[in-house]
């Protein structure tokens, strides 16, 4: 059994919510939908996510923050901005805080699709790098350092992967 693409979704729109999070479910996302930027960021600290889609205009935590927020608890986690109030300025500064992509709504559920696709593309090929730049690292330290020493490593590197949000 192939793991699914653990999916939050962010949007104060409880209709919308519902829909986008029904549409993503049938298509083998494991969606968890939440309706405010406070609980969307609580949920983060429980629970790994791959994708995050983030509405930009909500009462509370705003989409940007909440963005910046993601980012901080998983720099590997990938953010959608969806939003119907956008501007060129509010692009600039979500792109500048991390977001993967930012689209308008309405948007179509097949474009939405290639988006994510993409981003999770992006986020498997972000966490790969940092591993191998760890492991590089080790191998080169293998040179000059004891085995134990190496073994030591070897340990820190699987701890620190265990530790990781799948």
């Amino acid at each position: 059994m192939t793991r699914k693409i653990k999916l939050l979704i962010v949007d104060d729109e409880e209709r919308f919510l519902r829909t986008l999070a029904q549409r993503l479910t049938l298509r083998d996302f494991e969606v968890t939908p939440v309706n405010n930027g406070a609980q969307a960021v609580e949920i983060a600290k429980q629970q790994a996510f791959d994708l995050a889609i983030v509405d930009l205009k909500m009462p509370g935590i705003g989409g940007e923050k909440v963005l910046e927020l993601l980012k901080e608890q998983d720099p590997h986690i990938e953010v959608v901005i969806l939003t119907g109030h956008g501007t060129i300025d509010s692009a600039v500064e979500c792109t500048k805080l991390g977001s993967y992509h930012y689209l308008q709504k309405p948007c179509e559920t097949e474009e939405l699709l290639g988006v994510l696709k993409n981003a999770y593309q992006r986020r498997v090929q972000s966490r790969f790098r940092i591993d191998e730049d760890k492991m590089s690292a080790l191998l080169e330290s293998a040179t000059r350092e004891s085995p134990l020493a190496i073994l030591r490593k070897l340990r820190e590197l699987e701890d620190a992967g265990d530790e990781k949000p799948s």
